[in-house]
């Protein structure tokens, strides 16, 4: 009976708020409507799932794995996960992961905790946009930047190339500290120091 009214909230949750709008944008993967994601997190360690939004973990998903979301609020995805729940048992559950390690598209493979090399097949147009973007590249004396979505929950992609039709590499919440190391027109060159790794982020979403 528990069980059986616990699923009965959930979709009334749902029905409520499933049809939210959808808002994608560069710096901001937010899961906006209902949906299959995939979990990604930068260090390539678990997401933790907790039984409320910012409660109790009751458990985790493996980075990659790919999950069914129904809404996102305030930076809270509601999933349904199974696990033993005191006083109820083990069963499928509403429960919530923070919606900012959730993209749509299959993240790169992990090897021991960090990004594995990608084959990079360039979409037709991408190499011609690609080059036009680097032609306008210049070396400039190592500084800091600031991270800075468009919004608080958001965060900012780096890619292998100045455009953001080319592979993602990671992303980065606000007030991430990176050094910038070129830049272009519209793109900075910049390294995660605590990585190593080297990417292309947007001037926009940046500040110094």
């Amino acid at each position: 009976m528990k069980k059986r009214l616990m699923s009965l909230i959930l979709a009334a949750v749902v029905a409520a708020l499933l049809l939210v709008p959808a808002a994608m944008a560069e710096d901001d993967s937010v899961p906006a409507t209902a949906g299959y994601y995939y979990v990604y997190t930068e260090n390539g360690k678990g997401l933790n799932v907790r039984n409320t939004p910012g409660g109790q973990v009751v458990g985790s998903l493996k980075y990659g794995t790919r999950i069914y979301c129904y809404y996102n609020d305030n930076g809270w995805a509601l999933i349904d996960y199974t696990y033993d729940m005191p006083g109820y048992g083990k069963g499928t559950y509403a429960c919530f992961v923070s919606s900012r390690y959730l993209r749509k598209t299959k993240p790169p493979a992990r090897t021991g905790g960090s990004t594995a090399t990608a084959t990079v097949t360039p979409a037709a147009g991408l190499l011609d946009e690609i080059n036009a973007e680097f032609a306008t590249a210049k070396k400039v004396e190592p500084y800091k930047v600031i991270v800075r979505p468009t919004r608080a929950s958001g965060w900012v992609n780096l890619r292998w190339a100045p455009s953001v039709n080319a592979e993602l590499l990671a992303t980065y919440g606000a007030n991430s500290q990176l050094l910038v190391i070129a830049e272009t027109d519209n793109w900075l060159q910049v390294e995660d120091q605590d990585t190593g790794s080297v990417g292309f982020i947007k001037k926009e979403f940046v500040a110094k």
